[in-house]
């Protein structure tokens, strides 16, 4: 079934397929008409399968053009991170609409998201912890809440923020659609469930196990500060051919494109911010191999259908397991196989533990040799011990887990340790010359 056989405005079916969306996910298709319904609804599906469009795109359908009465939608997630980029889904999927909206989180300034507030919006998107901040001010108020989405809710259980969601509730009007969206669905949820909603429609997505064996997986430690410059020496080799880097953000995305450009690789970006010509011209010389790298962030990336694809390279671990699955998914088609590198950093390797159960298998940590690391060796990286992800330096090769070498991949070379020239080694078609050995630092802000 096509998304213009599920009720929405025709500008909602555009946004969807100017992102690459041809048919809706299962979440979706049964998400979609219960949420246009009116009715409260309970929902769990794995992450990665299209539960935010699930409830954005009727929400947009929804809301209609902008009024200036008060935010009418609140959205309240566990980490500023899913809050970024739930936002970031509202602007992509209502591109063609007319809307307003904020995203409140912490970790900066109070100023902008205040005047975004003052302006006028129709949908916040929330971290508990700042919407409550704002709310202890009185510059925002949740009496002309229309419609309230409690996204991750097993996270916010996890992570302690309940009680701040169940006060946040009382705030909203009665008279009020909920939706309730969660991986899983513990016993402590349905207690949730039972105060905020009432006799919600219930949709359960069962759980797929992915399918990564014609995959390779490694990691390669690296601190934040060298993160740059191991992708670049990466894209040096000539095993690197065709290559997808993930970005967590848009503007992440945008920077490393802009780096890589500055050492004369020849790169293509795309994301939610680009035109629908953009993307297309970006894909092509892609496919066709007049570059021979792109970055992207996963919400554009569910479009990409590319043949041939040698590499997929993680700059930033994904905020879900299963986001990793659908971007590792780019690479080791048609029986073909190809190799998942994920760059972390001791504070992200907490993030990998997810991943790991999720795929069936542990991942080798693999420094790359000849690589010039801060301090002569790599970081230590372990996600099965939080305390030894330090700055501490390790051997040459670490296991995740007591596991070893990791079990059950297609090319059985898990335990490879890159050689090689890590500055100026190879010569790719689509690299121009450059200057291999000049820090990114130099130039990246930091």
């Amino acid at each position: 079934m096509p998304f213009s056989k599920l009720g929405l405005y025709s500008s909602l079916v555009r946004g969807a397929q100017a992102l690459g969306y041809t048919e809706p996910t299962p979440i979706q298709a049964q998400a979609i008409p219960a949420v246009l319904s009116g009715r409260d609804l309970v929902a769990s599906a794995q992450t990665g399968t299209g539960k935010t469009a699930a409830f954005v795109l009727p929400i947009l359908n929804r809301l209609g053009p902008h009024r200036d009465s008060g935010p009418r939608v609140l959205v309240l997630e566990p980490t500023r991170e899913l809050a970024a980029q739930v936002d970031e889904s509202f602007h992509a999927l209502g591109k063609f609409t007319d809307f307003k909206s904020v995203v409140l989180h912490g970790g900066v300034t109070l100023g902008p998201q205040r005047n975004a507030l003052r302006a006028g919006v129709d949908v916040v998107v929330a971290t508990t912890g700042r919407l409550r901040e704002f709310l202890d001010g009185t510059l925002i108020k949740l009496d002309s809440i229309e419609v309230l989405v409690l996204d991750e809710v097993d996270r916010m259980l996890d992570m302690g923020f309940i009680e701040d969601v169940k006060a946040i509730v009382k705030l909203c009007p009665p008279k009020r659609q909920t939706l309730l969206f969660s991986a899983t669905i513990p016993p402590k949820l349905e207690e949730v469930a039972k105060f905020a909603l009432k006799n919600p429609q219930r949709i359960e997505i069962a759980r797929e196990k992915p399918v990564t064996e014609s995959v390779n997986h490694v990691i390669h430690p690296v601190t934040e500060a060298q993160k740059l410059d191991l992708l670049y020496a990466l894209l040096q080799r000539d095993e690197f051919k065709s290559v997808i880097v993930f970005a967590r953000t848009r503007k992440g995305a945008d920077r490393i494109a802009h780096q890589l450009r500055l050492e004369n690789h020849a790169c293509v970006v795309i994301h939610a911010e680009r035109s629908q010509g953009q993307r297309v011209e970006a894909l092509e010389k892609f496919k066709t191999g007049r570059v021979g790298v792109l970055v992207a962030t996963d919400i554009a990336a569910r479009g990409i259908d590319v043949a041939g694809v040698s590499h997929v390279i993680n700059f930033d671990v994904p905020l879900h397991a299963e986001d990793y699955v659908h971007r590792i998914g780019r690479t080791g088609r048609a029986a073909a196989t190809g190799d998942a590198v994920t760059l972390v950093t001791p504070q992200e390797a907490n993030e990998i533990v997810a991943i790991e159960k999720l795929i069936g298998q542990k991942i080798t940590v693999v420094p790359v040799e000849g690589f010039s690391y801060e301090g002569g060796q790599p970081p230590r990286i372990d996600p099965a011990n939080p305390l030894a992800n330090s700055p501490k330096r390790s051997g040459h090769q670490q296991s995740l887990g007591a596991g070893g070498q990791q079990k059950g991949d297609a090319g059985g070379n898990q335990d490879k340790i890159y050689k090689g020239k890590a500055f100026g080694g190879g010569n790719p078609k689509w690299h121009s010359k450059g200057k291999p050995g000049a820090h990114w630092r130099d130039r990246k802000g930091r």
